[in-house]
Parts: structure tokens; sequence; C-alpha cells
């Protein structure tokens, strides 16, 4: 087939692409990322070309990332000048990249990709756009495949690029868009010849420092020697492994409900419900569930989820800490997943004042508290850190179960003099986020037991000692 019959049908393949994945809707303002390799010029041509039978509005948004100096600037005028020559606005800027990723301690190109997204969602929420279109490539598409397999990412990673994505980061959600994906570099390339549009040569790419750039110039020409057809086995097993990942998807959409439920920063698991279900799902809910909470499971690797497949399995109390500030706990009847503390704390919230009944049984927000008289003789088991024995003449049966107040005081078994509650929960190292969760027993006159800590002196068992009030409390 002649050179000159190939470009119409090029643009013919992205729109079919286009079309086939809904990816411009009519009348929609589009942001195009022009770097002004041949990749985005390749990109913006064929879009302009497009443009009147897409319905879209165009923008050209580039960035110098300030990282080669006169080269940055000429590739920024470069692109400037296409867009004028195309009648195309322009928004053209310039970010301090080694500076953020002094700041984020990220790699140079984890930095780059950060600070380029921001710049592009900036851009995008200022002129109205819903989506940005990018140039990636199908060869950008085999590299991700073989990036994320070399990193351990699982069977999502195998999906390598898709052509709807949305990027997210603590602050901004961005819908990016990939027209070219099913085109080769090596068509943009020819494309951007054929019409003369001299696109601009990024010398960092020869270089073998970034992964993605040792996997283009070595691990893949090393693998076509083992398979010719390398390209079209990893193009097909991303295929194979979307499919499969949408299946996934939509099972973990199915079974949310029964399993998980969301409060805030933390996720809840019914154990029993999480347990039955096949590992495979197993790994999906869970990942699902740190997306669910991060904005993006881009930190969260294959290995994580095996790590909190592996602690699932151990007794309640077990915790794992994960990237993004998260934690898996283990609890007896549920798993959690939280970036807050305060979630993990044995302790239910107490609201209120609750009176106890002595003797008897008195049911608090999670808690089931038992009480009975016993005698001295009678005080042969331990008991545990949920149970203390009081002296009930010294306590007497008016008491009252609350949390921490300002300027509470007792003192603490063992001690001559009163401590500030405060002061003994940090000596104790409770941890701060627990702190205001710790239930009180209280008299009338001061603080009869810290629960799960100490009893104060005052009130405990001595020779003399006549009668025993054993409390209890109980998960419930």
């Amino acid at each position: 087939m002649k050179r000159e019959r190939q470009q119409p049908i090029l643009e013919q393949r992205v729109l079919r692409f286009i079309q086939e994945h809904h990816l411009v809707s009519g009348g929609d303002k589009l942001l195009v990322a022009v770097s002004g390799g041949p990749d985005s010029v390749c990109l913006l041509h064929i879009l302009v070309k497009l443009q009147r039978e897409l319905e879209a509005k165009l923008q050209v948004a580039h960035l110098n990332h300030q990282l080669r100096g006169a080269e940055s600037e000429a590739d920024a005028d470069y692109v400037s000048d296409l867009a004028r020559q195309w009648g195309i606005p322009a928004t053209i800027e310039g970010r301090d990249v080694k500076g953020y990723q002094a700041q984020q301690r990220l790699s140079l190109e984890e930095a780059a990709r950060e600070v380029r997204y921001s710049f592009l969602t900036q851009v995008a929420r200022s002129i109205g756009a819903e989506r940005v279109a990018v140039g990636h490539t199908m060869d950008d598409h085999i590299e991700t495949i073989l990036m994320h397999l070399i990193r351990g990412t699982g069977t999502r990673g195998l999906r390598g690029l898709q052509p709807v994505t949305v990027w997210q980061s603590a602050a901004n959600s961005l819908t990016i868009i990939r027209p070219l994906l099913e085109i080769s570099h090596r068509e943009t390339e020819d494309y951007c010849h054929q019409h003369q549009l001299m696109p601009r040569l990024d010398a960092s790419n020869l270089s073998l420092s970034p992964l993605r750039n040792r996997i283009r110039q070595q691990l893949l020409p090393l693998l076509e020697s083992y398979n010719p057809r390398i390209a079209e086995a990893l193009l097909r097993t991303g295929r194979i492994a979307s499919d499969d990942i949408d299946f996934l998807d939509e099972q973990i959409a199915r079974l949310w409900d029964e399993v998980a439920q969301q409060r805030g920063k933390t996720i809840i698991l019914d154990k029993e419900g999480f347990d039955q279900m096949p590992s495979a799902l197993q790994r999906y809910l869970l990942r699902a569930s740190a997306e669910k909470l991060l904005g993006s499971a881009k930190d969260i690797e294959m290995r994580h989820i095996e790590e909190m497949m592996s602690v699932a399995t151990k007794p309640a109390g077990k915790r794992l800490s994960l990237p993004g500030g998260l934690i898996f706990s283990i609890g007896y009847k549920q798993y959690l997943l939280t970036s807050d503390l305060a979630a993990l704390s044995p302790f239910p919230i107490l609201r209120d004042e609750f009176q106890l009944k002595i003797p008897g049984e008195t049911l608090l927000p999670g808690w089931r508290v038992e009480a009975t008289f016993i005698d001295r003789e009678q005080m042969t088991e331990k008991g545990g850190d949920f149970t203390a024995y009081l002296d009930l003449g010294k306590t007497g049966d008016k008491l009252l179960v609350r949390c921490r107040q300002p300027g509470d005081r007792f003192q603490p078994l063992g001690m001559s003099q009163p401590k500030k509650v405060n002061e003994f929960m940090i000596d104790a190292k409770i941890p701060q986020a627990w702190r205001g969760q710790v239930p009180l027993v209280c008299s009338p006159e001061h603080i009869l037991w810290v629960v799960g800590w100490r009893i104060d002196d005052r009130a405990k068992v001595t020779d003399a000692t006549k009668q025993v009030l054993r409390l209890e409390f109980k998960r419930c």
C-alpha cells in the first residue's frame, strides 16, 4: 500500500477508536497535551483534522519541565508555533520539577508525572474541559505491561494502559483519554514525516536511567530474540487480563454491600463473609477497599495485597502498615482497613454518662458491664485487663461510666498521690487517638478505674474489706 494512502486510513482508525470507546462527546471542550514529540504532534494534527466530525473544541496544553535548559524552551516555542498555525488556543507554562522532586522525595519520573498531571488538571478546570487527550501509543501500552510485570502489580497491572482512565491526587481528579492506543510509535513518526510536521526529539529518551527507557531499548529487543511476536503476545495478555478484571470488578460491586461497609476513613469487612470468598475475590476486594480510601491504588502493589491476605489468617489484634498511611487490622469479627487510628481503638465511643446497675448487667454502646458482689475468698481469678475488684464499702453502689474530662485526676494503684488522668495515659503509652474513648468508672467522689489499665488506690481490696465489687467489661 502506498504511503500517501496510509494517512487517511490512520485518521479513520483513530476516529473509529474514539467512537468505539466514547472518548469524545460532541460539543465538549477537549484539552490536548502536546509535548512536541512525534506522538503528541501526530495526535494534535489528527484531532484538528477530525475536529468538525468530533464536534469538539480543542485547546493545547504544554508544560515546560525545566529539565533540559534551552531544549525545553525550544520545545515550548515549537508547540506554541504549531497551535498558532492551526488556530488552536494554547496554555504553555513552566514548572520546577526538580524542586518538587526534592520536596516530595520522589523519583524524577514520578515527580514529572505528578507535576504534569497537576498542571493539566488546572488548565482543564480553567477552560471547563472534561477530558484531556494524551499521545500514548501501542508502544507505551506494551512497555507499561512489562513495567507492571517487573514491579509485580498482579493481574490488574497486566492490562497496561486503558483508553480512558482517571488520574487522582489528594485534591484533584482528571479524566485522561488515549486516542492513539492502537497506533504504533513508528506510525506516528511516519505520519509526522508525511505531513512535514518536524516534531521535536527529546534526548532524555535515550538515557538508560528511567526504567521505561531500559525496557524500550534493552528488554524488548531481547524478548524479541526469544519471540519475534512478543508485542502481539503482550497485547493479547493485556486484553485477556482486562476481560478478567472487568468480571472480577462486577463481582466485587455485586458483593460489596454484603461484605463491606465504609465509615469515614475506615472500611469494615465482615470476617465470616470475607473468609468464605474465593481468594481471587478477596484480593480484589482488598484492592478495591484501598482504592476507595486513597482515591487511587497506584502505591498498593501485589505484595501489599498478599501481605494483607497473610495477616488475615492471624489472630485478632494483628496489624499491618501499608502505603498511604493505611493500616490493616484484624478484629474478632471484622477486618478493618483505615487511615484513622481512632478506628482501631478497642474502645467504642461513649458520648454520654451511663449509670451502672449494681449488682446487675448494664448495656452501653459497644459494651456489656457485669457487676457482682463477692467475698474476698472468691477472688481466685485474675480476670484480665477488663475486670476489676474494688472494695464495695469504699465505692458505694452509685457508680457511673464516662470518658475523660478536662482536669480529671485519680490515684493510680500503688501511688500515694493523685495524678492527672491525661498524664497517666501518656505514661501508660495509651495511643493518643484512644485516650478520649477509654471508659472511666466513677463514684460521686472520684474516679475508681481507668478501664483496661489501673484502679484507684483508694478503692483497692484490703484485709479490712468486707465485700468485693467485681466489675467486668465485655465487648458486644
